[in-house]
């Protein structure tokens, strides 16, 4: 029998991870001592994301025993930052706005479930939503604070963009940082960063678009005076919030002990629910999209034909939502997005092992200028990790695609274009050994397929 990476993750669970490096500030804090039951926790998201990347996190917390319904992942409605936080700039969020969408999360999640104070886990850019939430009143909803690969220091730290949120020598950052400790008192933080993988703590701006020029900030980057800081190794920008390891620490520190499993345990049956967002102007939005339809169809793992017709189809309303559907958790799937103004999107994914309501569907970028001669476009997704690192294997067709680089990762995503005599057959995509077979559909008709990684 061949081990896939799917097996070897589920299997995790009866085996010990390797003791993270544990680096501690001045007037660093100790994890907090066992409670007699978890607080509820509200998960953040990061710049440009969304709820969705939280799914795998959500699966393992439930599977140790965390109840759905004291769980909760944000959508900021805007989620990417602007480039100047003074100036209002269309589709983008202030770091203001996101402290009140956050803030308001958290006032509901403790009104549902009637907890005095909640925990927080928040991956990149939803690091300093928290973090500003604690610092400005909040800190009394707050029992626990977890950053994973905030760039609490700052992606670059000069003199250029005063007024970027990422500057750690901007207004916003020097806020949050002032004082002998980085922390506030009353809330047990934790970071959990990268041993040199992070591609938003390096010294060099190549990954900022500044090759050789320094950038002011290093691997400890995402460290703070005052909090437990962990080194996960040579994981990526995202694995250290969505990785095995990254659950693991975060279970322990919010929870007070060792989870019992790290592996997920599978449902007998599986309902399907989420929210359909766009990309207005090629940007990401987390504002439900009215009017698009969802088509699921079960598909052969081999080769990604259908299996009959639709086992669900949906039109979504106002508030965006579509779902529940009901499927097996052994059924491979393809979500068949068609939404306004947006390519059809053909999502391909491995089975569901669980219910999940978070199943977001964001319509693909619209076709642009390098996708003009293309008879197809096929893009691999790998939304809880990057691409590029040594360790990987990256296929699409056997083949490593040429937008994937090597070294530190650079993107969540891979492309490929295919000749118009090619369009209709099926693409094999492989993340080392997890597999999907994804359809090439023509790109003249405005259609994309992508091929999304759950693990």
């Amino acid at each position: 029998m061949k081990l896939s990476r799917r097996m070897i993750l589920q299997g995790a669970g009866s085996l010990p991870f390797a003791i993270a490096s544990l680096r501690t500030g001045a007037l660093a804090q100790s994890a907090p001592t066992a409670p007699s039951e978890v607080p509820p926790i509200l998960f953040v998201h990061g710049n440009g994301d969304y709820d969705a990347l939280w799914m795998t996190t959500l699966w393992r917390m439930e599977s140790n025993g965390i109840a759905r319904d004291r769980m909760h992942a944000i959508n900021f409605n805007d989620p990417n930052a602007r480039s100047d936080d003074k100036v209002e700039q269309a589709g983008r969020s202030s770091t203001e706005d996101q402290r009140r969408e956050l803030a308001a999360a958290i006032a509901e999640l403790k009104r549902s479930t009637g907890a005095a104070r909640v925990a927080l886990v928040g991956s990149s850019r939803g690091g300093y939503a928290i973090r500003n939430v604690i610092k400005n009143g909040g800190a009394g909803d707050v029992s626990h604070a977890v950053l994973c690969g905030t760039p609490n220091h700052g992606v670059f730290a000069t003199d250029d963009q005063p007024n970027s949120e990422f500057n750690g020598r901007g207004a916003f950052l020097l806020g949050l940082n002032e004082g002998e400790s980085e922390v506030t008192p009353g809330v047990a933080f934790l970071t959990l960063r990268s041993d040199g993988m992070d591609k938003y703590a390096q010294a060099d701006g190549r990954f900022i678009g500044k090759p050789g020029t320094p950038t002011g900030v290093s691997v400890e980057g995402p460290e703070l005076k005052g909090a437990t800081n962990l080194v996960l190794g040579a994981l990526d920008h995202r694995e250290v919030a969505f990785h095995p390891r990254a659950f693991r620490e975060i279970y322990k520190f919010i929870a007070g002990r060792e989870p019992a499993r790290i592996s997920i345990v599978p449902e007998q049956s599986v309902r399907l629910s989420g929210l359909v967002t766009g990309t207005p102007g090629g940007a990401p939005t987390n504002r439900p999209v009215a009017g698009a339809t969802v088509d699921i169809f079960r598909v052969d793992p081999e080769t990604g034909e259908r299996k009959g017709s639709a086992v669900h189809s949906a039109k979504t309303g106002a508030d965006g939502r579509w779902g529940p559907a009901q499927v097996e958790p052994s059924w491979s799937l393809e979500f068949a997005l068609a939404a306004p103004d947006a390519p059809t999107t053909h999502i391909y994914r491995s089975p569901f092992p669980r219910s999940s309501d978070v199943v977001h569907l964001r319509a693909a970028r619209p076709l642009g200028p390098a996708d003009k001669d293309a008879g197809a476009v096929v893009i691999m997704s790998r939304p809880r990790g990057y691409f590029g690192l040594p360790r990987d294997v990256v296929l699409l067709d056997g083949k490593e695609p040429a937008d994937v680089k090597s070294g530190v990762p650079t993107d969540s995503t891979a492309t490929l274009r295919l000749p118009a005599g090619e369009v209709g057959r099926n693409i094999v995509a492989e993340f080392n050994e997890e597999r999907i077979v994804a359809r090439a559909w023509p790109a003249s008709e405005n259609r994309i397929a992508i091929a999304e990684l759950t693990y």
